[in-house]
């Protein structure tokens, strides 16, 4: 049994050189303070995540860092914690592909600096809060202008490890929401644009994880083998890239690791889902990328998953009210095919705005479960920030 059909639209939603010093040799590309004194070479076949820390960037840091300064005792105090926490960087216009070099600066050999890779052609096909910049169609200027654009600067930075999520939300809409317009008239652009960001982005100093929505979304018994064969036929078609590790899971999103019996488990149609948490989606459709022929390994989302019972609805995805900063990154899951827990979104930025009039306005951002009031997708939500930190479990 697949979902409702009003309930998928809601889904659419190696070695380590010694530290180096500041001086930059003639000749050689340039490097951030703090990289690696020679070029990383990442062995994506083992987890990269055992040697390395997730960076805490410095454009969070600078956004949590203006928080704090709104915020008072040991909230504040609470808030510049979360400052150190590693969290990845959205490079999710062409235009914001200029926040990665400044935040390059500064990161230790030892850290692996976190980027998602978010701008296909109609992206979000079945939402309307994130849509992207670039139409249906321009493929070539997303190839030229954004994914040349992210491997230029990617090679130039080759003393410093790179984990990418690739493209959130993409593949996985082709699986579940291909009856929409939108969707059938994007998905020749999404495994174009997905398989050149694979083969342009396979560098040494990178690993990557593509994006393989959650539990809820293509953990449906029905969902399992068509969502894994989706990825799959793109990595092949990619030419089978050294540096893909695997999926992404729960980017964005709010589904615990290993509750029991799962928050909507005893849902009427629960039965139909043997995901119920997102230890279980790894398993079962880690399995299913295999018969498919694909790296299984797998990073989660644990960001703000630290606060269930928000959601009236499995499918409900924007600013969920009650939430909660989850499980702090690490590379210890207990899980073989798990390399870490990651936080991919930057809690208290906005997933959709809840105002009614806006252009991006997605029904999703105005349900009684979505928080309110929020600005548009990406921006800043001081209220929502210091929720997530009053819920944080375990506490910050």
């Amino acid at each position: 049994m697949k979902l409702s059909a009003a309930t998928l639209v809601a889904f659419a939603a190696g070695a380590i050189g010694a530290p180096a010093d500041t001086i930059k040799k003639a000749g050689t590309p340039r490097q951030a303070p703090g990289a690696c004194e020679s070029p990383v070479e990442l062995d994506a076949s083992t987890n990269v995540w055992t040697q390395y820390t997730l960076h805490p960037n410095s454009f969070y840091r600078a956004e949590v860092e203006a928080a704090a300064a709104e915020m008072s005792g040991e909230a504040a105090e609470a808030a510049l914690r979360v400052a150190d926490i590693g969290t990845f960087l959205w490079a999710d216009t062409i235009a914001n592909i200029e926040r990665i070099e400044p935040a390059l600066e500064g990161v230790p050999c030892d850290h692996i600096f976190g980027l998602v890779v978010y701008d296909l052609p109609g992206r979000d096909c079945a939402a309307k809060a994130s849509n992207g910049e670039l139409a249906v169609g321009e493929i070539d200027r997303y190839k030229t202008e954004y994914i040349d654009v992210l491997a230029e600067l990617i090679t130039r930075y080759s003393n410093t490890a790179f984990a990418l999520v690739i493209e959130p939300d993409s593949l996985p809409n082709l699986v579940t929401n291909i009856d929409q317009t939108n969707c059938q008239q994007a998905a020749a652009g999404y495994r174009e644009g997905v398989a050149y960001a694979f083969k342009k982005l396979n560098l040494p100093n990178v690993v990557m994880y593509v994006d393989a929505g959650h539990g809820g979304w293509l953990g449906w018994n029905d969902n399992l083998r068509p969502g894994a064969e989706e990825l799959a036929d793109v990595y092949k078609a990619a030419g089978s890239p050294s540096q893909l590790r695997g999926f992404a899971t729960n980017v964005a999103g709010w589904n615990q690791w290993d509750a029991e019996p799962g928050e909507f488990a005893n849902d009427p149609d629960g039965q139909y889902n043997a995901a119920q948490n997102e230890q279980k989606y790894v398993t079962l459709f880690g399995a299913a990328l295999a018969t498919a022929g694909m790296p299984n390994h797998a990073i989660v989302d644990t960001g703000r998953s630290g606060n269930p019972g928000g959601r009236l609805e499995w499918g409900d995805w924007c600013n969920v009210v009650d939430a909660g900063f989850g499980p702090r990154p690490t590379s210890e899951t207990g899980d073989s095919l798990t390399d870490a827990f990651v936080w991919v979104k930057p809690g208290g930025e906005s997933d959709g705005t809840s105002d009614t009039s806006a252009v991006r306005y997605d029904s999703f951002c105005g349900l009684e479960d979505a928080f309110k009031p929020s600005p548009e997708a990406g921006q800043w939500n001081q209220a929502y920030f210091e929720m997530l930190i009053e819920n944080a479990n375990p506490p910050i």
